[in-house]
């Protein structure tokens, strides 16, 4: 439910449960995590994207009710993503929904379609957010913006997320891996260490 495919240090991780809406499971967040991982060496840009209308629902139904909510496996996730030393690029198909979220805020850049919205129920679900998606949501959007979304429950059309800067573009969905590639141009012209150099120059979010 995970594919990946690796052009030149271009890799591309794409959700593809497109039936369940995207939902994660445990293994499938330990795919993902991996992925990360083994990316830091290899790689120079990292996408990741997903399949049909969604891009993530979060959680698999199931697995949440049988403690997948509050699984360390997410922190795992983003920490990868995070620390990975290419260019991160989260390629958003369509809406991003609760501890998906996560993945997206760990990425360099945000792109999505235009269709996109972006909700993280957690206080209506009475779970906790992932340990780290709270300070990285208050970096890029602020934290009064970030309540609105965690504790005020808003889902925020893409519009109104492009112009918080919670996505960096909006494209149509025919385009969204083409700017992903462009994107990722200059990086995948330069060394891997070109790239890890210039990205620690830029504080994270």
């Amino acid at each position: 439910m995970i594919e990946l495919t690796k052009e030149d240090g271009l890799w591309i991780a794409t959700i593809n449960r497109p039936d369940k809406a995207n939902s994660l499971t445990r293994a499938m967040l330990t795919e993902l995590a991996d992925i990360a991982g083994d990316a830091a060496g290899e790689a120079r840009v990292l996408v990741l994207t997903g399949t049909g209308k969604v891009f993530s629902a979060g959680a698999d139904l199931d697995e949440a009710r049988a403690g997948l909510a509050t699984d360390p496996v997410w922190e795992r996730l983003s920490g990868a993503l995070a620390a990975a030393p290419c260019l991160t690029i989260a390629a958003l198909n369509g809406t991003l929904a609760g501890g998906a979220f996560g993945m997206a805020l760990a990425c360099d850049l945000r792109i999505a379609v235009s269709g996109a919205r972006f909700f993280y129920p957690v206080m209506k679900l009475g779970f906790l957010p992932q340990p780290s998606d709270p300070a990285r949501l208050a970096a890029v959007v602020g934290p009064a913006r970030a309540k609105m979304i965690l504790m005020a429950g808003q889902k925020i059309e893409a519009p109104e997320a492009l112009s918080w800067g919670l996505v960096d573009r909006l494209v149509e969905s025919e385009a969204l891996l083409e700017t992903a590639r462009l994107l990722s141009a200059d990086a995948l012209s330069a060394t891997p260490d070109h790239v890890a150099g210039i990205k620690a120059l830029v504080p994270s979010g």
